[in-house]
């Protein structure tokens, strides 16, 4: 006796379960029942799950009958010839939809020729068990999943050509790769989805060595002339948006140039770039705090008498300037109308960005790296043949993440750029490496990938043999340029009074418990004096119940809000964020009692 789950809820019992999920499985084959119905039978709990709810991830297979394949010649054919389409197998009951659950009970074959009477499907291809980007991985099956799995996510990141239309596009942070290349080992996905249309990487020459310990860890060495010659030149966009949006009592915002009796006017200097109608001219080279679009608002606040007396110097100033830390190139204007039919005024700007200290760098296989020095080319080793490598990579990143994938790319990048062809990098069906190794000693290289290399600096021969070869590079959308903050003065919170937050609000940098003890450990404990002061304030305090007193500025008057002006009262300094804590204790009906002793 099992029992029976719809979509997780009890609908019953059955007698002979296996029978009952076979039954279920031949409906769905003949089309009797829907195809978007899985089956799942849990011999070990003795349960039945049946679903046909929505998320659940489910992939084809071909279903097998007595060791053969139900898929025949006669069908692919038939599928060349567009005389029949996938959606018609699958209503055949050739290929069927598993889901994770139902896949417990099949017996799934990798190919064809291992296919014995127990096993219940074939895969259409071992790459159908893999997304997209994953399958974009060349050697794959080389590597760890995890690795493959990083390596999957870091091309999402990589920057490339991302549409062709970019130029009248606009689009919320979009970076374009100046040079992109297909890719020298590729897969068959490379050609299904149509990569060399939107490549996102270059080929280049990598080294596998240390060099002068600037390539640590996960660091890696470029040479200043592969970037001269353009590797890894990208440009950056942005958009600043602005619209003229009405208001209750025909008040409308106004794009121009702000009047000096505006409330908030900036300084000239800010508004030199614009134009008459107040906005950007194209071309126009902007930095931190410069205005690229004028714009005035009503005030805030109308009061019932200010409805009547629309004075110009009412107007308050809400232009839109440049943040903290952003330059570039105004590169496109766009002057058009909201979906509301109000006055849209959309500037694009341009930055390029070159590889610099602290760029992110990543192959395809999870080896990810930032740059740790970029070095003159004279200066790089080179080989006995005189190459100079684009890239140095740490030999320290292989042996704990076995990423062996990435050597034979290496290997197999260098018989691709000497024979002229691109290598076949599919998971499971890829140009095996012994022949990619007698090739590579056919063209007059050594079959192991390594090469005699000297110093670029004294010229001597370098006494180990260097891994060196090509392989597909990608630059990721982390860069310095986006990231690097600093902060010595600047905005805080009207709550707490502790610097702001973030970035793009030129926040502050936080310093934790752990940062303290770095410092204490230092012997530079008294730093955390300084460190911990940003809120600090100075308040009076009654002696007599040790409640906050109040000090009226105007008339120089001291007096406690319980005790009146006859008590002594004191001036100490502490933090904001603990003054804010007692009155909201005093909101709690709860009396915090300061009591103040002296500090000699």
């Amino acid at each position: 006796m099992s029992e029976v789950y719809l979509n997780g809820k009890f609908i019953g019992t059955v007698e002979n379960p296996i029978e009952f999920s076979d039954k279920i499985r031949e409906g769905r084959r003949k089309g009797v029942i829907s195809n978007n119905v899985n089956v799942y039978n849990d011999k070990i709990v003795g349960n039945i799950h049946i679903n046909d709810d929505k998320g659940r991830l489910r992939r084809p297979l071909i279903v097998v009958k007595d060791g053969q394949p139900l898929l025949i010649d006669e069908h692919i054919r038939k599928l060349q010839k567009n005389e029949i389409l996938f959606s018609d197998l699958v209503k055949q009951g050739v290929i069927e939809y598993l889901d994770a659950a139902e896949e417990e009970n099949a017996f799934v074959a990798f190919s064809k020729g291992e296919l014995t009477n127990e096993h219940t499907h074939l895969e259409i291809a071992p790459l159908a068990m893999i997304g997209l980007c994953t399958s974009l991985v060349p050697y794959a099956n080389f590597s760890p999943g995890a690795r493959v799995s990083i390596g999957s996510k870091n091309q999402k990141q990589a920057l490339g050509m991302y549409a062709i239309n970019f130029p009248i596009r606009i689009d919320m942070d979009v970076n374009m790769l100046h040079y992109p290349q297909i890719p020298v080992v590729q897969s068959v996905m490379h050609d299904v989805s149509n990569y060399n249309k939107h490549p996102s990487g270059q080929n280049i020459i990598v080294a596998i060595m240390s060099y002068k310990g600037y390539n640590v860890d996960d660091a890696v060495v470029l040479n200043k002339a592969s970037i001269n010659l353009g590797f890894g030149r990208s440009t950056y966009y942005r958009p600043s948006i602005a619209e003229e949006l009405r208001y209750s009592g025909g008040l409308t915002d106004e794009i121009s140039i702000p009047d000096k009796d505006v409330k908030g006017y900036k300084s000239e200097k800010d508004y030199r770039l614009l134009e008459k109608d107040g906005i950007i001219f194209q071309e126009a080279k902007v930095g931190e705090g410069d205005v690229i679009i004028g714009k005035t608002s009503p005030p805030r606040f109308l009061s019932s008498m200010d409805q009547y007396n629309f004075a110009p110097s009412s107007r308050r100033e809400s232009s839109v300037a440049l943040k903290h830390g952003e330059e570039g190139i105004v590169d496109f204007v766009l002057i058009t109308e909201s979906s509301e039919g109000n006055r849209l005024v959309q500037v694009k700007i341009r930055d390029q960005r070159i590889p610099e200290l602290g760029d992110k760098f990543t192959s395809r296989h999870g080896q990810k790296g930032v740059v740790g020095l970029i070095v003159d080319q004279a200066d790089m080793p080179f080989t006995a043949s005189g190459i100079t490598p684009d890239l140095i990579f740490s030999p320290h990143g292989i042996p704990s993440r076995m990423t062996i994938s990435h050597l034979i790319e290496l290997i197999a990048g260098k018989v691709g750029a000497l024979s002229s062809r691109y290598i076949d990098g599919t998971l499971f069906d890829v140009e095996p490496e012994e022949m990619l190794r007698k090739e590579l000693l056919s063209l007059g290289f050594r079959e192991n990938g390594v090469e005699t290399m000297y110093n670029g600096i004294t010229g001597e021969q370098l006494e180990a043999k260097i891994y060196i070869g090509n392989i597909y590079y990608m630059k990721l959308k982390h860069m310095v340029a986006n990231k690097m903050h600093a902060r010595a003065r600047g905005p805080i919170q009207l709550l707490t009074r502790q610097p702001t937050e973030g970035r793009a609000k030129e926040g502050g940098l936080r310093l934790g418990e752990m940062e303290k003890d770095t410092f204490v450990a230092h012997g530079a404990s008294l730093l955390l004096k300084e460190r911990f002061d940003a809120d600090r304030t100075v308040v009076p305090v009654c002696e007599e119940c040790g409640m906050i007193a109040i000090h009226d500025k105007f008339k120089n008057k001291l007096y406690c809000p319980i005790c009146g002006d006859n008590v002594e009262i004191n001036f100490i300094e502490i933090s904001y964020a603990f003054k804010l804590l007692l009155d909201e204790l005093k909101s709690l009906t709860i009396h915090p009692k300061l009591v103040l002793k002296n500090k000699y």
